[in-house]
């Protein structure tokens, strides 16, 4: 008998033993990381941002999980620009980009030798996947459907690649999986010029741009693309993880939603208090209790970070006016809209996951920036950075853990979709060179473009530059606003502090004089003002 108890104790000890080398050998190991870039997601759009008329579960238990931040900032107002800003940790005025790429015509915009978060993140022992809407453009100088889609996202660190060319709204309406279009048949070539069988939504265009690829075209079903997306990207992790489960692997998954057309699923339709574009908020929630779920049954939660955000702000497009109808403001009180250089098309929610690393309910109003990713992931991966390698990111990897007294980030470059409007954030105060947003310049309720002064016919958002809907003919060419005092942006103090405008002032033009030698990049609001003024010449 005690030589039974002997043999059992001797046998739970070894157990225990095992159990605990076993433990602390994936608790050293390097954190996985998944990246979640939600699409034209508002600084308003969460319930724990302050909605009311949805309900984001999933991602408020991220952040009662975690820590949110209050002044985070895309890159860019605008799509492509920010995701530039967010893989390479450089402003996007350093490639001049300043609008969206278009599906056709637009090559690879990020050069396959400079170091992304993917790169840094393979050497560094990872498996990385790139899963969602890409719009970065693709091949070396615009693709072609018909070949192999390279360079890429393979040629800049990602192992695997599942996406969407370029947006949920525009053509080509297809899955891409790494290098070939999801579905192609040689015998049924993609024709440029050519209507699309794609299915046919409000607010999605383009359909005669690039058709034939029938099967390619079917398999893209505007309500399953979020689950699609949802089931490719949980599909890498158990792959990556049945294959080795101490290799470390890097997510970045780009959701469709909620970017228009407002498309989700049959069983979200109706679930919000603001149609569509609520519906579609519900959606995403799922899409990230559906990974977040993953993460637990691989057990890896324990030892991932997680980081939810978005790539610029809401857009008060036809759904977003209907749902600022129904009583929600897409970007809270912040006054504007993506495009623009106002804090609702920039500030953006964030937060960051990593239990036992980062304190639990926490959160932060520091300044940090989605262009400081690269920097706080090599910091993660102990692996140095040149200031040619990363120009403009620095490590916040101090913030996310809760361990920074005071901001570790005082300058931020922000560009609008109008260069014109480049934006300068100091400490409390931002500076735009310019008269209103500079972003969408629809002038009516209902118009998709609706943006700047126009947008507060429906807003009813009030500014001192503003009356019924308009810039003052006696507005100041400038603006200037204490956030700290007035985060919502509603009195413009610009010629009241001529040291600190000229301090900002003096700041735009160092970083004006490093935009890029490239031609204008993306498709870019004052080309359209350009051309209208030509045709009232006329």
């Amino acid at each position: 008998m005690k030589i039974n108890q002997l043999l059992s104790a001797l046998a739970i000890s070894l157990l225990a033993l095992f159990g605990m080398s076993c433990s602390t050998e994936k608790e050293s190991r390097l954190p996985n990381i998944v990246l979640i870039n939600a699409d034209d997601l508002g600084y308003g759009d969460l319930s724990c941002y302050g909605a009311t008329k949805v309900h984001t579960p999933n991602i408020d238990k991220l952040a009662t999980e975690g820590r949110s931040f209050s002044d985070a900032h895309s890159a860019s107002a605008v799509c492509s620009p920010s995701r530039y800003g967010l893989l390479t940790g450089t402003y996007p005025l350093r490639r001049n980009f300043w609008g969206p790429t278009t599906g056709l015509t637009d090559g690879l915009t990020i050069d396959t030798a400079q170091i992304t978060l993917a790169s840094v993140l393979k050497d560094a022992g990872y498996s990385t996947a790139c899963v969602g809407k890409w719009h970065l453009g693709l091949g070396v100088d615009k693709p072609d459907f018909n070949k192999e889609l390279k360079p890429g996202p393979l040629e800049l660190g990602f192992d695997y690649a599942y996406y969407v060319p370029m947006v949920n709204s525009g053509p080509p309406f297809v899955f891409v999986e790494n290098h070939w279009v999801d579905g192609y048949d040689p015998a049924d070539p993609f024709v440029l010029g050519k209507k699309s069988v794609t299915q046919k939504w409000p607010e999605k265009g383009g359909y005669t741009a690039i058709g034939g690829a029938e099967k390619a075209h079917l398999l893209y079903r505007d309500e399953q693309v979020g689950t699609t997306l949802k089931d490719k990207a949980i599909e890498w992790m158990k792959n990556v993880h049945a294959a080795d489960d101490d290799k470390p692997f890097f997510l970045y998954l780009a959701t469709t939603n909620i970017h228009h057309p407002f498309t989700p699923a049959p069983q979200f339709k109706g679930t919000s208090e603001c149609g569509r574009y609520g519906d579609f908020i519900h959606e995403l929630d799922w899409i990230v209790g559906e990974v977040v779920k993953t993460l637990d049954e691989l057990g890896e939660t324990e030892n991932t970070l997680v980081i939810f955000t978005s790539d610029n702000g809401g857009m008060l497009n036809f759904g977003g006016q209907d749902a600022w109808k129904a009583g929600h403001k897409l970007n809270g009180d912040l006054l504007g809209f993506k495009f623009g250089a106002w804090e609702g098309g920039h500030r953006i929610p964030f937060i960051a996951k990593w239990p036992g690393k980062i304190p639990a309910n926490s959160s932060s109003e520091h300044l940090i920036s989605q262009i400081d990713l690269l920097a706080t992931f090599a910091s993660l991966v102990d692996k140095p950075l040149t200031k040619k390698e990363c120009p403009d990111g620095i490590n916040q990897l101090p913030e996310l853990l809760g361990q920074a007294k005071e901001p570790l980030r005082d300058l931020l470059i922000i560009s609008p979709n109008t260069p014109s409007h480049l934006t300068v954030r100091k400490g409390d105060w931002l500076y735009i060179p310019a008269q209103d947003a500079g972003g969408f310049q629809g002038k009516n309720i209902g118009d998709h473009t609706l943006g700047g002064a126009a947008a507060t016919k429906l807003t009813g958002q009030v500014n001192s530059d503003i009356v019924d809907g308009a810039i003052r003919a006696d507005a100041p060419p400038a603006q200037l606003y204490n956030l700290k005092d007035d985060m919502y942006e509603a009195r413009n103090v610009y010629g009241e502090y001529p040291e600190i405008q000229k301090e900002l002032d003096d700041i735009l033009q160092k970083y004006r004089a490093e935009i890029g030698p490239y031609p204008e990049l993306g498709w870019i609001q004052k080309k359209i003002i350009e051309n209208r003024k030509k045709q009232q010449k006329k």
